[in-house]
């Protein structure tokens, strides 16, 4: 027989439950809303050090200005005015491995390399050099505006550091970002999304899921970019700039 862990049924009205808590008594009042989501996940309520990191990296991806998740957020919201739900999961749908998504892949390269018994400086130098020989970008660096250093990612490293996380992984990203530098004779940008695969690793968050914070922080930035869009619209203006876009057969 299936079961679940996670909550109690609709039609238990005998009980509201959230991981083995009393929802209304245990969670609601009691919890924020980022240790209740670190609980539900996770299965455990965080530290106070870990909700600390969890908090900021819930913050940092809230909004960029007119990101293409926002812009496509907007479009849709002036098409279906009335349904918010419409152009969020439309602008959610643009967090992914391009724009904002690639903390998963960070994260799970920094959990091979944690898992790697042996010199972990050879280790990095050896991934890099396999991502070069295959043409692919390692997720978690470069930036198309910021150059050479993303401050959203050192603010977070300060965050993490500070709170008093353990700072394996972080060390261990700091290895691979001396490594990717290396091989490419110059600075390369270690972007915010790298950051965030080290720092969640550090609170135990799983790897699989690490894009759902992204998610979930941007969801309430699209929010504030639909309400805008309501009272402020910019869509006109995309409009007509799309009729300067020439037509050629």
């Amino acid at each position: 027989m299936s079961t679940t862990s996670i909550g109690s049924h609709p039609s238990d009205v005998g009980r509201l439950r959230m991981r083995g808590l009393d929802t209304l008594s245990e969670v609601v009042g009691e919890m924020s809303f980022s240790e209740g989501f670190y609980f539900i996940v996770t299965g455990r309520r965080p530290t106070a050090s870990e909700l600390r990191v969890f908090d900021a990296a819930l913050l940092v991806l809230m909004d960029h200005g007119l990101t293409p998740s926002a812009l496509v957020a907007r479009l849709v919201a002036d098409s279906n005015p009335g349904d918010i739900q419409v152009p969020l999961a439309t602008g959610i749908l643009m967090v992914g491995n391009k724009f904002a998504g690639t903390m998963v892949g960070a994260g799970r390269i920094l959990s091979e390399g944690m898992n790697h018994d042996g010199d972990k400086r050879k280790w990095a130098e050896s991934l890099v050099s396999r991502y070069r020989e295959a043409k692919r970008r390692i997720p978690g660096f470069g930036h198309p505006n910021y150059v050479g250093v993303d401050p959203r990612a050192q603010r977070l490293v300060q965050i993490a550091e500070s709170a008093g996380v353990k700072g394996g992984y972080i060390r261990l990203l700091k290895l691979l970002s001396e490594a990717v530098d290396g091989a490419a004779g110059k600075r390369v940008t270690l972007n915010v999304t790298g950051v965030l695969g080290a720092v969640l690793n550090e609170i135990g968050f799983p790897v699989e899921t690490m894009r759902a914070v992204a998610v979930v922080g941007r969801c309430a930035g699209l929010v504030a970019h639909i309400n805008e869009e309501m009272t402020s619209p910019i869509t006109a203006d995309l409009l007509d700039f799309s009729e300067t876009i020439e037509y050629v057969e």
